[in-house]
């Protein structure tokens, strides 16, 4: 894929966060792997509803900017431990839906089998010890979760989910706060019906026939 291709999408994919009200002011960040040891990442304190692609830097895997003139997120270290943690991620969406960050606030991981497109996709989404933005010791917060997760919260903080390529990871984002907006609700109605463990393992089995990849913590 081309560099710009590369600009374009997260552009896209930061107005439609914004737009979804996942992120405000100048929260959340998006980073794409773009070669061996290069990251093409969002700027910091810059909204991500407003991209151009001037404001978009490519990193080294030593945090060096080799080409921008913007600074890059605050966060970039998060992204570098995952890329360094999981050689099959491509792609790394950072962002702070309202529902699931709440469940992150309540300390309540996502671990419900209740919707099967959420138990193809995600598994269990656990929630990661807090650890201030934009230091090691966030990074250090998901070392053995992420190995085993592609999509996972931050305590007091937001959610992470991360894919083969830009649009997957999104997509990941999307199904976990669907899957936290519906859980919440049937909370509200005071009854959670879980699918049986004989019909979670039914739809793990089918995973590849349904040209689902990825990491699926089994529920």
């Amino acid at each position: 894929m081309e560099l710009q291709t590369y600009k374009e999408t997260i552009i896209e994919i930061g107005k439609r966060m914004y737009d979804k009200e996942w992120i405000a002011a100048n929260d959340g960040n998006i980073s794409v792997r773009i070669g061996e040891d290069r990251v093409l990442m969002t700027p910091t304190r810059m909204s991500k509803g407003s991209l151009r692609p001037e404001m978009l830097t490519i990193i080294d895997f030593n945090g060096n900017v080799i080409e921008g003139e913007y600074k890059p997120t605050s966060e970039y270290q998060m992204h570098l431990s995952i890329y360094n943690a999981r050689p099959d991620v491509h792609a790394v969406v950072h962002a702070h839906p309202p529902i699931s960050t709440s469940f992150a606030v309540a300390g309540i991981p996502l671990d419900k089998s209740i919707l099967p497109e959420a138990i193809l996709e995600l598994g269990k989404v656990p929630i990661a010890p807090y650890g201030t933005p934009g230091t090691q010791e966030l990074s250090d917060s998901f070392a053995g979760i992420i190995e085993d997760h592609d999509c996972f919260l931050l305590k007091n903080h937001g959610a992470v989910s991360v894919g083969e390529d830009l649009m997957t990871a999104y997509y990941k984002m999307d199904s976990l706060e669907l899957q936290a907006k519906i859980l919440f609700h049937a909370m509200m109605l005071g009854n959670v019906d879980e699918l049986p463990q004989d019909k979670v393992d039914v739809l793990v089995n089918r995973r590849s026939v349904y040209g689902i990849k990825g990491r699926q913590p089994t529920l």
